[in-house]
């Protein structure tokens, strides 16, 4: 914190720039940052630097003199990271010390005074570190995630959480490629023979790649640039992604399919999707029953994914040729079964362990910091933005709305995620919807997104899927003051969500058509459209209580009596798949749905 000293010569400073007609927000807008930052920097809550005195003298013609410039940026870097990203901090004014290999104990003695701290994902950054740490602005994670890092910690202590999350995209890719080449040319296996003294050419009969179908499963960043290669390579490429649209995969040369074609349809499977509860054993028994005995499948992405003991099991059973693990469920890990088993590849997560990939995610984490010190935005910012104090005051309780109405209706649209419209309606549309568009990509991608989507970052992220979101404002509301409606698809098969702010938080109000009021509430909802007569409730009912369910909240919507009704029930506990189609298979019930709230 500034000293009483420092305080007197920023107050002074700010009165200054009043006499010279400036506003502070002005002020900020023209030397590129933002207010609350800029605001900060004048209460003595964060360091006024070279680079911005600077930029505030050639704005308002205050000599330098006359502006206390705080002394240098002071950066902790906690894990090695590739030279180029020291040099970089060094080179836009930082006072760099490297310490790597500290204890819990050590670090929380030594943050106190360092503006930034640069991790990989040894160092852990808990809400004890936060707290020791007075003039911490930015926490850099030189990679994608950030496990090691409380960032909810780091959002109340307003710090900044930036990481990398492209650096490794060519270099994960380039292991997928090189791990199913491993697997269709038997190459670490031969190597092995060859080295223990024996030649045994008619042991390794492989397969050319050329004309085989390859199958992706999540074509984001690093799925985008295995396809880019297959089709390189001849191979004919399938992708399964529900939330990248069509048109990009045409770019790409990939045809997009259902689930249970691509595993049917796939010489080589390769796996790029998030780890989350929505992924968590996607590729399960079931899944591996659904492929070729001669297909093989590769894992770059991360451990969980794919259920190792019923792949174990498929393989020791000859269900399918092979598979080429680099991530485990826990790591690190030295003894496995898969270990034991041939025609299985086994690296330990090597997917970004190149010497390009390390230099670009410490230069990506490096430019960051110094952007996020200099009252810029970061380009990958991982917690909540900075948003203008005036805006937030409007926007910010709508943003968990828009955030739920986009996860919700993600989740019950049944086709492919194309076209995307959000209405806006009220005193709301009449603000910057910057941060409501930003929270509603986070909604749409948050069960899969490998980023984390906020204002800094939403476009681009929105860019590289293809998604072109249509925004419609309105100044009134018949029903309600605001409004958020998100809507998927078109005609029959459109999805349509709307949310609103009462009382006690975000309340779902619509779906499809259906006016119900779903509150603020954690765990589950279902969703049954039904013949409108007595009875349908009850039946429902007694069947949660028959599967050991409880239903926390209970409401109907309907356009008329004795019509449609849409029954809406939060539930504790997810339904298994049986027990939905045990619901579904309910006399007068026309649709079920399950999805997470």
């Amino acid at each position: 914190m500034a000293s009483v000293t420092e305080h007197d010569a920023l107050n002074e400073l700010k009165a200054e720039i009043v006499r010279r007609g400036w506003k502070f927000k002005t002020l900020a807008d023209r030397i590129g940052v933002t207010n609350r930052h800029l605001s900060e920097v004048l209460n003595g809550r964060a360091r006024l630097t070279q680079r911005l005195g600077q930029q505030i003298h050639e704005a308002t013609e205050i000599p330098m003199s006359a502006i206390p410039l705080e002394s240098t940026m002071k950066i902790l870097v906690c894990d090695a990271i590739a030279d180029d990203g020291v040099d970089i901090l060094r080179r836009g004014g930082a006072d760099v010390d490297v310490k790597t290999g500290m204890t819990p104990e050590e670090l929380k003695k030594t943050v106190n005074g360092y503006d930034a701290l640069v991790v990989r994902s040894q160092t852990k950054i808990t809400a004890d570190v936060f707290g020791a740490a007075e003039h911490l602005q930015v926490v850099g994670r030189a990679g994608v995630g950030v496990d090691n890092i409380d960032v909810e910690a780091a959002t109340e202590k307003g710090v900044v959480v930036v990481n990398a999350p492209t650096g490794n995209t060519t270099s994960a890719a380039e292991h997928a490629i090189a791990l199913m080449f491993s697997l269709s040319r038997h190459i670490p296996e031969a190597q092995a023979s060859l080295k223990s003294g024996k030649w045994e050419r008619g042991k390794f009969l492989g397969l050319e790649v050329r004309g085989k179908t390859l199958g992706i499963i999540g074509l984001g960043q690093v799925g985008s640039e295995v396809a880019r290669r297959a089709r390189g390579l001849e191979m004919n490429v399938l992708a399964y992604d529900p939330f990248v649209a069509e048109e990009r995969a045409r770019v790409l040369g990939v045809d997009l399919v259902q689930m249970d074609q691509l595993l049917a349809d796939s010489d080589f499977i390769t796996v790029h999707t998030t780890l989350s509860e929505g992924t968590k054993k996607l590729i399960g028994e079931q899944e591996l029953q659904k492929m070729k005995p001669t297909a093989r499948i590769i894992n770059t992405a991360r451990g969980g994914i794919i259920d190792e003991a019923a792949l174990v099991k498929a393989i020791e059973e000859n269900r399918i040729a092979g598979a080429a693990i680099d991530v485990f469920e826990e790591e690190p890990i030295t003894e496995h079964p898969l270990f034991g088993l041939d025609r299985v590849v086994v690296t330990p997560h090597l997917g970004a362990s190149t010497a390009e990939a390390q230099e670009r995610v410490a230069i990506d984490v490096a430019e960051q910091v110094l952007a996020v010190l200099g009252g810029e935005p970061a380009r990958w910012a991982v917690n909540a933005p900075l948003i203008d104090p005036e805006a937030y005051t409007h926007i910010a309780p709508y943003l968990p709305v828009a955030q739920k109405v986009a996860s919700l209706a993600v989740q019950l649209n049944e086709g492919q995620l194309g076209e995307i419209e959000v209405d806006y309606a009220g005193d709301i549309a009449q603000h910057d919807l910057t941060p409501l568009k930003a929270a509603i990509i986070g909604g749409l991608l948050n069960q899969i997104s490998e980023e984390h989507v906020n204002v800094v970052n939403a476009e681009i992220i929105a860019e590289r899927r293809g998604l072109q979101l249509k925004q419609v404002t309105s100044p009134s509301h018949e029903l309600y003051a605001n409004l958020v409606t998100v809507r998927l698809g078109s005609g029959d098969q459109q999805t349509a969500v709307s949310g609103t702010i009462a009382h006690d938080g975000a309340h779902i109000v619509s779906i499809d058509g259906y006016w119900v009021d779903v509150p603020p509430s954690e765990g589950y909802v279902l969703l049954c459209e039904n013949e409108d007569r007595p009875g349908m409730i009850g039946t429902v009912g007694t069947l949660m209580g028959e599967f050991g369910v409880n239903i926390s909240y209970m409401n109907v919507g309907r356009h008329e009596k004795s019509g449609v009704a849409l029954m809406v029930l939060a539930l504790d506990d997810p339904l298994t798949a049986e027990q939905l189609d045990s619901v579904r298979a309910v006399e007068g019930i026309q649709a079920a749905r399950l999805a997470q709230l």
